[in-house]
C-alpha cells in the first residue's frame, strides 16, 4: 500500500459502516506481536510486581532501575526507528506493550509516559540532529523523558499557556520563564518536552535538558493514587535553552502538542484495557476462593452477572482498541523516517476521534471493573493488603490524564461538525437518509449475528437523527451546547464499541466457524443488548433537550421503535454462559 493513501477516513464510523475484513483484531496478531507481549509480561511479573511496595513508597531509584532494565529488553524502543537504535515496531506492538504494563500501576504510568508523549515529539517532529542526539538515549533508557504542557492556569485549555520564551541578544538561546504542573517522571527525567510562547505570542515546543541553567523542580505531589509515579512542578526561571533545541517551528507548537496527545490517548486506552483484564482476574480468583452461605461467591448468579458484565466491557474495549491500532498503523507506518512533518501531523490528527474513544471507553471500563471487583471483595477490598485496593485508587486518574473525558467526549461530535464545515462530509444528506431508513420497513437478514449487525446500523441511524435534530434546533450555536454534544458523544462511543466488537466477531466466525468462537458470539450478543439500552437512553434525553413539546413524543417513538425492535430475550442465560467460561479460565478470555 502506498504510504500516502489511507483506506478509511477518521470518524467515518459515525455515518457509514466498515467491513469486517478491513479491521485489525487481536486474532490477527503475528508471532512478532506475541513475542513483544511475552517479553513485556515476563518483565512485569519477574521485575516490576515484586518491587511494587518499594515503588509505591516513592523509591524513584527503583523506578529508574526498572526503566533501565526495560531499555535493555527493548521495551522503551518500540516506537523509535531502527536508524536511531530503536525497534521501529508497529502501533499494534506499541499497544501490546502498553496493555501488558497497564496493570503495573505507577511503574506503568512512568513507562508509558516516557515511550509515548515524552519521546514521540522528537520521533515525529525532531530534525535529524535532534533525533541523532536524543532518540538512541531515550530508546536505551539512558535518558528518561517528560512532557510539560499543563500549567497552573492552563489545563484543558492548553493553548492558554503563560510560560514564555524570548531569544537572547546573542541569538544563541531562548530564555524560558514559567511553571508547568503535574509533570510525570519529573524527579528522574533527563529531557523535558516544553511548550512556551515565544515573545508571549507564538506557541512553540522545546527540548529542555534537566541540567540547563534555570530549570528546577517543585515538591513531590502527594496523590490519591499512582503514588509511585513522580509528579512535580517544573519551574523555569530564566532557563537557557540553545536555539538548536527548538522543536519544529516557532508558532507551530500546537501541531506537536495536540497531535502527539492523540497517540497518548490511544496509549492510555491500551493501558486501561490491560489493567481492566487484571482487575477481572483479581475478582475471579477471590470469588472462587471466598465462601459464604456454604458456597463460593462465584456460584451466586448475581456474582456471575457482574463477572459477565466486566468481560463484556473488556471485549468491547479490546476490540475498539486494536481496530484503532490498525488504523493508526495504516496511517503512520510509513512515516517513521519521513521529513514531511506536515503529512505526519495530518496523519496523527486523522484518527483523533477514535483515539479519544480509546481513552474514554478504556478509562471508564477500568473504573467500572475496579469498582465491581472491589465490591466482590467486600470489606477486604478496602484493605491495603489486597491488590484491588491500589487498583481502585490508581484507576481514577485515567479519566483526567491526556485531556479529561469531558474534553475528549466533545471531540467526538465536534470533529464530525468540523468535517461538515469543511465540506468533507455531506451531513445533511446523511441525516435525511438515516431518517428515511428509520421510517422504512426493515428486511431481516440471516446469520449468526445478523441482529447485531443490524443493531449497529440502527445505532448509527439514531446518532444521525439526533445530530440532525440538534443541528436544526441550534444551527451554528450547536458547538456551544455542551450538554447536547455530550449525549451525542455517548451514542458515538457505544456505536464505535459495538461495531468494533461485531466486526471482530463476524471476521472470526467467517474464518473459523461459529463453534470455535461461541464465546465471542455470546459476548457480542450481550454487548448489543446493553448498548441498545444505553443508546436509547442517551437519544431520548437528546430528543427531550432539542425538540418542541409538540414533536417530542413523535421523535421519542422513532428512537425507541428503531432500537427496541432489536431487543431479544435470553440475556440472563447468555451472561451466565459468559461467566461460566471466564470463571473456568480464571482470567479474561474471548
Amino acid at each position: 500500500m502506498d504510504k500516502h493513501t489511507i483506506t478509511y477516513r477518521g470518524a467515518s464510523f459515525l455515518y457509514q459502516p466498515a467491513e469486517a475484513e478491513t479491521i485489525f483484531t487481536p486474532e490477527d496478531f503475528t508471532e512478532e506481536h506475541k513475542m513483544i507481549a511475552k517479553t513485556a509480561k515476563r518483565f512485569l511479573e519477574s521485575k516490576v510486581r515484586p518491587l511494587n511496595e518499594k515503588i509505591e513508597s516513592q523509591d524513584f531509584g527503583v523506578v529508574k532501575t526498572l526503566l533501565d532494565q526495560a531499555g535493555e529488553l527493548g521495551l522503551l524502543a518500540h516506537s523509535i526507528p531502527e536508524k536511531y537504535d530503536g525497534l521501529g515496531l508497529d502501533k499494534i506492538s506499541k499497544g501490546l506493550v502498553g496493555e501488558v504494563l497497564g496493570s503495573a500501576g505507577s511503574y506503568g504510568v512512568a513507562h508509558s509516559n516516557h515511550t509515548c508523549i515524552a519521546t514521540l515529539p522528537i520521533t515525529y517532529f525532531g530534525n535529524e540532529e535532534q533525533k541523532q542526539k536524543y532518540l538512541p538515549k531515550l530508546a536505551s533508557g539512558e535518558y528518561i523523558g517528560a512532557y510539560c504542557l499543563t500549567e497552573p492556569n492552563a489545563g484543558s485549555d492548553a493553548l492558554a499557556a503563560q510560560t514564555v520564551a524570548k531569544l537572547n541578544d546573542a541569538g544563541s538561546h531562548y530564555v524560558l520563564n514559567g511553571t508547568k504542573m503535574f509533570i510525570t517522571n519529573a524527579a528522574f527525567s533527563d529531557t523535558f518536552i516544553v511548550y512556551a510562547k515565544v515573545d508571549g505570542q507564538y506557541f512553540t515546543a522545546f527540548i529542555v535538558e534537566k541540567n540547563f541553567p534555570g530549570l528546577s523542580l517543585g515538591a513531590e505531589e502527594q496523590k490519591m493514587g499512582i503514588k509511585g509515579s513522580s509528579t512535580r512542578a517544573v519551574i523555569f526561571e530564566d532557563c537557557e535553552v540553545p536555539i538548536e533545541n527548538l522543536l519544529g517551528e516557532v508558532g507551530k507548537g500546537h501541531v506537536i502538542a495536540l497531535n502527539v496527545l492523540n497517540l497518548g490517548r490511544y496509549n492510555l486506552g491500551s493501558a486501561t484495557m490491560g489493567a481492566a483484564k487484571y482487575g477481572l482476574e483479581l475478582a475471579l480468583n477471590y470469588t472462587k476462593e471466598r465462601r459464604q452461605f456454604g458456597k463460593t461467591i462465584a456460584e451466586f448468579t448475581a456474582t456471575q452477572e457482574k463477572i459477565a458484565d466486566m468481560a463484556i466491557r473488556i471485549y468491547a474495549s479490546e476490540s475498539l482498541q486494536y481496530r484503532t491500532a490498525g488504523y493508526l498503523e495504516e496511517a503512520l507506518g510509513g512515516l517513521y523516517d519521513s521529513a514531511d512533518t506536515g503529512l505526519t501531523a495530518k496523519r496523527l490528527m486523522e484518527y483523533a476521534t477514535e483515539c479519544a474513544i480509546c481513552k474514554v471507553y478504556g478509562s471508564e471500563t477500568l473504573d467500572y471493573v475496579a469498582d465491581e471487583a472491589l465490591q466482590l471483595h467486600g470489606g477486604y477490598g478496602f484493605i491495603k493488603e489486597y491488590k484491588i485496593e491500589q487498583m481502585y485508587r490508581d484507576s481514577r486518574i485515567n479519566r483526567i490524564f491526556e485531556g479529561t473525558n469531558e474534553i475528549n467526549r466533545l471531540m467526538i461530535p465536534g470533529n464530525l461538525l468540523k468535517a461538515y464545515g469543511k465540506g468533507q462530509v455531506d451531513l445533511e444528506e446523511l441525516i435525511k437518509q438515516a431518517a428515511a431508513e428509520i421510517r422504512a420497513p426493515k428486511v431481516g437478514s440471516i446469520g449468526v449475528i445478523s441482529r447485531e449487525i443490524e443493531a449497529v446500523q440502527a445505532m448509527r441511524r439514531v446518532f444521525l437523527l439526533c445530530t440532525g435534530l440538534a443541528f436544526k434546533n441550534y444551527g451554528p450555536r450547536m458547538s456551544e451546547e455542551q450538554e447536547v454534544l455530550m449525549k451525542l458523544a455517548d451514542i458515538g462511543l457505544h456505536l464505535y464499541a459495538a461495531e468494533s466488537a461485531v466486526l471482530r466477531t463476524a471476521k472470526a466466525v467467517a474464518k473459523d466457524g461459529e463453534e470455535k468462537h461461541a464465546l465471542k458470539v455470546d459476548l457480542t450478543k450481550a454487548l448489543i443488548d446493553d448498548s441498545l439500552l444505553e443508546v436509547e437512553m442517551a437519544a431520548r434525553k437528546m430528543v427531550q433537550a432539542t425538540v418542541s413539546e409538540k414533536t417530542v413524543h413523535d421523535y421519542v417513538l422513532m428512537v425507541t421503535g428503531e432500537l427496541s425492535r432489536l431487543q431479544r430475550s435470553g440475556g440472563i442465560q447468555t451472561k451466565r454462559s459468559i461467566a461460566e467460561s471466564v470463571l473456568e479460565a480464571e482470567q479474561y478470555i474471548s
